[in-house]
């Protein structure tokens, strides 16, 4: 069978028309952007058509907008930012708590991590509930304890698809006086409601259609505050110091350009997700869907097969020409179960739990061969997982 690519969450396969203009960029665009001559120029051009794709995108000014490597370094940007370096003030005074949970991406659950080893916060981690949202009851009582500067609160998460009520976490914030920063990566190009309400938001090219390496993180205005993580030249007004990539820019510009009409392609998709995961449940004894019971976006579903292994299943799927995952792309590799999955359902369902990540060029007979080729896994190695 021709390979079906049911993984759109880890990485969107590239458009064209991005590969189309990042070679363009290569060829004519090749000059540094920071250089004041012509060749210099085309460059900076190409950085600064990303910029304003990306604000039209978030609704946002375009001088809001910084270039930054991907999400990761845009997530740690923001979390280091409302916690800088040498800030004297002790854990208990005003604005030294983080306000976060374990639902979160490993680059706003490691950083956290560390800048509570490092003595610059402390954190609060509010509980996860079993259907995969945070608890807003729990969200409320550290508010009220107290001493929060920040909130982290993705906008959809990256392994169930669950949305998070981003704009409640923004109004219980807001009484207090804590900033928001909402992880939106799952949320641009999939859904028409981008968080704008955030404080800060992170963005991903190649997870709307661009290149790797290359994202965003956007501020709502100039007065929030930002700082640098490295140290070196001015580019990016001094917060991200280092030779901004004109050909991967170029291809910036063309997906978040797309990404403006794409969430209309995302939500034609629940018929297929809800064929697929109906199917699956039939197929496969005690199977659950995970986080099935919260809103979610229309093309991911989570699914548990209880006596398999999750990371068996995958490879087994991937000799029958069928990608998919059993966590987010950042953990693999290691033998741990998914830390959100843990967090909502247990360790036990979180190791056998497999994620289907739909697409826009994802068809009915994608689904049909994805579902045969299950079938072929289930009934070749049952009991074979644990």
């Amino acid at each position: 069978m021709r390979p079906v690519y049911l993984d759109w969450n880890s990485t969107a396969p590239p458009l064209e028309a991005a590969l189309r203009a990042m070679a363009d960029a290569a060829s004519q665009a090749w000059g540094n952007p920071a250089s004041v001559h012509r060749f210099g120029r085309a460059a900076r051009c190409r950085v600064e058509n990303a910029r304003e794709a990306v604000a039209r995108l978030a609704g946002c000014d375009a001088r809001d907008v910084v270039i930054t490597s991907g999400a990761t370094e845009a997530n740690n940007m923001a979390l280091s930012s409302a916690f800088p370096v040498g800030d004297t003030r002790s854990s208990n005074e005003r604005g030294r708590v983080l306000v976060t949970s374990r639902l979160e991406h490993a680059s706003v659950v490691r950083v956290a991590e560390a800048l509570e080893r490092e003595g610059r916060a402390r954190i609060r981690w509010i509980r996860a509930l079993r259907d995969g949202t945070i608890d807003l009851d729990d969200l409320d009582r550290a508010l009220s304890e107290g001493s929060v500067g920040l909130v982290a609160v993705q906008a959809v998460n990256h392994e169930t698809g669950v949305v998070q009520p981003v704009a409640r976490a923004r109004e219980m914030s807001a009484r207090v006086g804590a900033s928001l920063h909402v992880d939106a990566v799952q949320s641009f190009g999939r859904r028409t409601e981008t968080a704008t309400c955030a404080d800060t938001r992170s963005l991903a090219a190649h997870k709307i259609r661009g290149p790797k390496s290359i994202g965003a993180l956007i501020a709502a205005g100039p007065r929030t505050p930002l700082r640098a993580l490295l140290h070196g030249g001015s580019q990016e007004r001094g917060l991200r110091p280092g030779t901004v990539d004109a050909v991967a820019a170029a291809g910036l510009e063309v997906a978040a350009l797309h990404a403006i009409t794409s969430p209309a392609c995302y939500e034609r998709l629940a018929s297929l997700r809800d064929r697929l995961e109906t199917r699956v449940l039939d197929m496969a004894s005690g199977a659950t869907v995970n986080g099935g019971a919260a809103e979610r976006v229309a093309h991911v579903t989570n699914v548990a097969f209880p006596g398999w292994s999750g990371g068996d299943l995958v490879a087994a799927l991937d000799l029958e020409g069928v990608a998919v995952s059993s966590g987010s792309a950042c953990n693999a590799g290691t033998a741990d179960p998914s830390p959100v999955l843990e967090a909502m359902v247990g360790r036990a369902t979180a190791a056998c739990s497999v994620r289907f990540s739909l697409g826009e060029e994802t068809t009915p007979d994608d689904v049909d061969a994805v579902l045969e080729a299950l079938g072929r896994v289930l009934g070749r190695v049952r009991g074979r997982g644990g």
